[in-house]
């Protein structure tokens, strides 16, 4: 037997894979499941362990156990399968079909699978031979240990500095940090992640992570690093060509990759100028017989550090192999990761590069937030996204990618709940790591793959392959599967979240039972036994139960750690802007306000440069408001007699009213009466998501009550009550409740109507949605509300009262406690120091954040002058320059608004 060509009795064609990454295992994986008998797979990988997931890395750093190895370890046991561990193959010869490894040792085969990967370069710098990379589960456990021994030698915090920006090397440093270093991160752009995130972004990321406790140096390369004698600073120093020196006890390099074809370059297959062997899009390259697969893979000139393409690349390789006709269509660029508790992910075309494309984007500066969609010029076909600071419409957008949307983009940023209810097409693609569309999982359920319905995500990951590599498909996938569950008449679990087993509405029930205040009561009476994080929580449960929290003992939302809970508008009581500043949108009950109530609002939005409109709900809303700006504001109006309006909360935000029998001929009823009474009995009530409430004063239905959650048309004899309007995305028409009812019975019906809605609705789910899924509709509601068929009325009537009884305006509250203003400061060190990447300009004379496309043409000198954070407070001097007064010369009227002199306006 030649040893060349391994045992010559075996007849069926040898497939030899080089190299032990994802791709590789993905290419086993694909052929073993094709059942093709006439093959055997030989994998070759120079590493002790079998194949294991590159992309969880980060994973390691929290647990050293954890060998990340991917699959089923079964697929080793096929008899179709040999597993060659710690064997680097270091030759290749394609005119003899043969590759040799380290020990001499020569391997026949008649297709040969290059997924070599890639390698972690170090920057070619003096003293580069002293910094450490991130590639490999041998890496990460040299940085832990090396991490630990520096803090026992040196005893203090190491300083570790990270080399790169990019998915790794946030990775690397979140995992340093997380062993108790202190980081620095070196980048040569100006904003992380460049490579997957556009400018806005990156930018936000940047002040996540200084936040956050990181050091970061942008727009650097380093120059050198040398070795320090005197350690008690650092160990080594990194040093660049301007600016100050960097001290650093352990330097990691995670600056991209470098494609190892050192194989193919020595057998004379067609390699890029750039590194990586050729291929086509049918991943064959120059070599009959020879294909590459993975980061070694160039592409259109382009090698791809990503497990996406990678396994795409794998699964056309696997069918080419199997007889097939499938080709690679281009790189996936998705990117997720998840950093000190932030979440960042982009797909498609981040950057609006498409001609014709609309930008969509939500940008909270101060929460550090930032969303973007990407979308064609007719605002239909979704093009791309970016998100920063939560990443939850991720999942329900990006296999979306290419198709239209449905509904307006601005439905699915977090700024409008992100509550758009969708089917996703059975060709559209769930999960891009195993190549699982929507389809695979709804025949999953319905038993057409297994024979047996697959009712829960471990039977679906193990049937179907979703979510078991990087795992953030597993939310739409989870939504996929329950909504076909339902279809198929199957039942189906409500459980609010991993961290607790129970429906919101039974969780609020056992709260209420229980009489539990806090977060920490409710998990340990309440919480999932099976999970050691539930402590944690996560942005399910905690803000859901701070809401019921809050409906239950009406204490104010931010004390005895409850602010941790709460939503980013929550917590600043104000809702968060485009560029990080605040609207304030006090309450005006039914829209009726008194002249010297609208002069308090004209001297406030004056003396603070605030842009103003009345909104659609009747209210006036000023933006444009610092954090720390917050507390002066509510100042001046609490003092003219207003309240906390809770646009920025889950609760009753307005009551929408026409003029009614106050001033109308056509009215019946006085609306503005009734509006005001609603608005003053429910107003701080917190709910599992907003409501808003109309009173029309007659037919012709003004107030646009059928829009509303809960609506009220008067009739000639009384009052007609409408439950369950939705405006929005998707909105729906309110259903007649109960008709010609007298003040008093209207106001017994809401109380029963809205407390039932806290206690049984879903966590984030309107009015609307709610009534569609109870089972009977709006007859239930009937039932419940007017007949009393669960005998609850009573009950839901004294919790309102108590509600009404001890209610607290939110505002007024926290100007009374010094503590509860500590929050509201930008900077700890400067509390009055304003975010100066603000930038603002004029138009029809009211200012506005200024686009990306007029600060840099600002930049220039091409464009507007722009105005500062400091927008000045009004005055003699201010309305002369705003009226162009005489007598101001232009540089002493561009100083007035911080412009340059040589600028204009």
């Amino acid at each position: 037997m030649s040893p060349a060509h391994g045992n010559s009795t075996d007849r069926r064609r040898h497939v030899a894979v080089v190299g032990g990454g994802p791709a590789a295992h993905r290419l086993v994986e694909a052929l073993t499941d094709r059942n093709e008998a006439s093959l055997r797979i030989s994998l070759y990988t120079e590493e002790a362990l079998p194949p294991y997931d590159r992309v969880a890395l980060s994973k390691r750093f929290e647990d050293r156990g954890n060998d990340l190895l991917l699959g089923e370890e079964d697929i080793w046991e096929n008899p179709q399968v040999s597993l060659h561990t710690s064997t680097q193959i270091v030759g290749l010869d394609t005119a003899s079909k043969t590759i040799t490894d380290a020990e001499g040792t020569v391997h026949g085969y008649d297709e040969l699978v290059l997924a070599t990967g890639s390698s972690a370069p170090r920057p070619p710098i003096d003293g580069s031979q002293h910094i450490a990379v991130y590639r490999t589960l041998d890496d990460v456990d040299w940085l832990v240990d090396e991490v630990h021994r520096l803090g026992e030698e040196l005893g203090r915090t190491p300083k570790c500095t990270v080399i790169g920006g990019g998915l790794l090397g946030l990775e690397a440093a979140g995992g340093l940090k997380g062993h108790g270093a202190e980081v620095t991160i070196v980048h040569s752009r100006d904003y992380l992640m460049n490579a997957q995130l556009d400018e806005g972004g990156g930018r936000t990321l940047n002040r996540l992570l200084a936040k956050e406790g990181y050091a970061l140096r942008m727009g650097e390369r380093p120059a050198s690093l040398s070795v320090n004698e005197d350690t008690s600073a650092a160990k080594h120093t990194l040093s660049f060509k301007t600016g100050d020196d960097v001290p650093a006890d352990l330097v990691v390099a995670a600056i991209g990759i470098t494609a190892r074809d050192e194989l193919g370059r020595e057998a004379g297959l067609g390699l890029s100028s750039r590194g990586g062997i050729t291929i086509d899009e049918t991943c064959s390259t120059s070599s009959q017989h020879v294909w590459a697969i993975g980061e070694v893979a160039n592409f259109e000139g382009i090698c791809m550090g990503l497990v996406a393409p990678a396994n795409a690349m794998a699964e056309v390789v696997a069918d080419r192999l199997c007889g097939g006709e499938a080709s690679f269509e281009g790189f996936d660029t998705a990117a997720k990761l998840k950093l000190a508790g932030m979440d960042v992910a982009s797909f498609g075309d981040t950057l609006g590069t498409t001609p014709g494309a609309l930008e969509v984007t939500f940008a909270d500066a101060v929460a550090g937030l930032y969303q973007k969609l990407v979308v064609t010029d007719d605002a239909k076909t979704l093009l791309g996204g970016v998100f920063v600071g939560d990443a939850s419409p991720y999942t329900s957008l990006r296999p979306l990618l290419g198709r239209e949307l449905p509904a307006e983009p601005g439905a699915f940023l977090s700024v409008s709940g992100g509550g758009v209810d969708m089917d996703l097409p059975d060709d559209a693609e769930v999960c891009s790591c195993k190549a699982v569309d929507a389809g695979h999982l709804r025949c999953a359920v319905k038993g057409e793959t297994t024979g047996e319905p697959v009712t829960d995500m471990g039977g679906m990951k193990k049937c179907t392959k979703v979510g078991t590599q990087c795992g953030s498909c597993l939310p739409m996938a989870k939504k996929v599967m329950e909504k076909e569950m339902l279809m198929q008449g199957m039942e189906v679990s409500r459980a609010m979240c991993e961290h607790f087993a129970l429906a919101r509405h039974d969780l609020f029930e056992k709260v209420r039972g229980a009489g539990l205040r806090s977060f920490t009561e409710v998990v340990e009476q309440f919480g999932s036994p099976a999970d050691s994080s539930v402590n944690l929580g996560c942005d399910i449960c905690k803000p859901a139960v701070a809401s019921m929290l809050a409906a239950l003992h009406d204490e104010y939302i931010l004390d005895d750690g409850r602010g941790a809970l709460q939503d980013t508008n929550d917590r600043a009581l104000a809702n968060m802007q485009k560029n990080g500043t605040y609207s304030v949108m006090p309450r005006i009950p039914a829209g009726e306000i008194t002249p010297d109530k609208l002069g308090a609002l004209a001297e406030v939005a004056k003396e603070f440069g605030l842009y103003t409109k009345i909104s659609a709900a009747q209210r006036i809303d000023l933006f444009g408001a610092r954090l720390e700006q917050l507390p002066k504001i509510w100042m001046r109006l609490v003092d003219a007699g207003f309240e906390s309006g809770q646009a920025y909360g889950k609760a009753l935000r307005n009551v929408k009213s026409c003029v009614g029998t106050t001033w109308c001929r056509y009215g019946v009823q006085d609306s503005v009466a009734m509006g005001i009474r609603l608005e003053n009995r429910y107003k701080g009530i917190r709910s599992p998501h907003k409501m808003k409430f109309g009173v029309s004063g007659c037919a012709r239905e003004c107030a646009e009550a059928r829009g509303k959650d809960a609506g009220v048309i008067a009739t000639p004899d009384g009052w007609n009550l409408y439950v369950g309007g939705n405006g929005g995305a998707t909105p729906v028409h309110a259903q007649l409740l109960a008709k010609d009812l007298d003040d008093e019975t209207l106001l017994k019906y809401m109380d029963r109507y809205i407390m039932y809605y806290i206690r049984t609705a879903d966590r984030m789910q309107r009015t609307a949605r709610w009534i569609e899924e109870l089972p009977g509709g709006v007859d239930h509601i009937y039932d419940v509300v007017v007949r009393d068929s669960l005998s609850i009325a009573e009950d839901l009537e004294e919790a309102m009262q108590r509600h009404v009884d001890r209610y607290e305006d939110e505002w007024a509250a926290t100007l009374n406690d010094p503590e509860k203003l500590r929050r509201f400061r930008s900077f700890i060190n400067a509390p009055d120091a304003p975010d100066t990447d603000l930038k603002y300009i004029v138009e029809r004379d009211q200012i506005r954040p200024a686009t990306e496309d007029e600060k840099q043409a600002a930049e220039t000198g091409t464009g507007p002058v722009l105005l500062g954070p400091e927008i000045p407070v009004r005055s003699e001097e201010t309305e002369a320059f705003a009226q162009g007064e005489e007598g101001m010369e232009p540089d002493e009227q561009l100083e007035l608004v911080g412009a340059p002199a040589d600028g204009r306006l």
